[in-house]
């Protein structure tokens, strides 16, 4: 449990896989409009993007990782139109699988 004096953080953790006639173009695509995000959701605290280096069969192809103040700054930026744009235009058509998953931490023990 976290102290009183101590805000917990809200993260938010997406796994993604491509089906396996996307291209790296599409790929490239996905990856600059989600770099763009934070610029236009002000509710992201914090945010890293990156893919996987391929050294081991079956994972995931990139990750995002996102932080926010609130529950709810989280569900302002998964119904953002810029957000939901960039899932329904880019992601989903070259998606395999999708993982994801949303906890409470605390920041002061992230380094």
């Amino acid at each position: 449990m976290l102290s009183n004096e101590r805000r917990p953080v809200i993260r938010h953790v997406v796994l993604l896989r491509w089906i396996a006639e996307s291209t790296a173009d599409q790929h490239q695509a996905v990856l600059d409009e989600l770099a763009a995000l934070p610029g236009a959701i002000p509710e992201i605290a914090r945010y890293r993007l990156g893919e996987d280096l391929g050294l081991a069969e079956g994972n995931a192809h990139v990750t995002v990782i996102a932080d926010f103040a609130s529950a709810d700054d989280w569900r302002t930026y998964s119904t953002h139109p810029d957000h939901v744009r960039v899932i329904t235009e880019l992601i989903r058509p070259q998606l395999d699988q999708r993982t994801a998953i949303q906890y409470e931490f605390d920041p002061a023990a992230d380094d």
